[in-house]
């Protein structure tokens, strides 16, 4: 784990092993339930659920079956239009809405249990990618530009561009953004992971 501003924790994989418990916290995200490993591999591998976050997760940990991994993984992300480098920094219980057509800098740093959207930008020229707290949903058709934070409990509205930080606790509409309450925090985030910190 490591700490961003104090106080994003985002895990660092060292093992498989670890790689697999971040996988275990994206299911948990989508379905509201713990599944073992053999029942997540059954659902990727087996079945047709969209395995870009799998093979997302594998990819950062350098081990023996890096490259192939990585193979696999730049596969299937070009199916369906997704730019996700390997290390960009995700915490746990990343949801991928709809699972197609986002571009990340790979620079960006994504806290616990955020929700992206379809048709996703975050971008940087200038080397300063986005920060982005703990539970956050950030809505179809938005861009996130340049070097922003975006604080926990974040609600971002469908369509918006976030060209300026956004504190904790608001929902953010418009291009550009701007905040327009701060009454109903991380409107969209359902089933959130519990994160042990310990």
């Amino acid at each position: 784990m490591s700490k961003i501003n104090g106080e994003i924790l985002i895990p660092k994989p060292e093992s498989y092993s670890d790689c697999m418990e971040l996988i275990k916290s994206d299911v948990y995200r989508q379905t509201g339930h713990f599944e073992s490993t053999w029942k997540i591999l059954k659902r990727f591998l087996w079945h047709n659920d969209n395995p870009v976050l799998f093979w997302f997760r594998l990819c950062q940990y350098r081990g023996v079956f890096f490259r192939l991994f990585c193979h696999i993984y730049l596969k299937v992300s070009r199916k369906v239009n997704i730019y996700l480098p390997p290390m960009t920094r995700i915490g746990y219980g990343l949801d991928i809405g709809h699972g197609i057509c986002m571009v990340i800098n790979g620079g960006t740093v994504i806290g616990n249990n955020v929700c992206l959207s379809h048709f996703l930008s975050i971008g940087t020229n200038h080397d300063t990618p986005a920060i982005i707290g703990d539970n956050v949903y950030i809505g179809p058709n938005s861009s996130v530009i340049e070097d922003v934070c975006i604080g926990s409990n974040v609600t971002i509205g469908a369509g918006s561009v976030v060209t300026k930080d956004i504190p904790t606790n608001a929902t953010a509409v418009g291009s550009p953004a701007k905040v327009i309450n701060y009454d109903k925090p991380a409107l969209y985030i359902k089933n959130p992971y519990p994160i042990n910190i310990s």
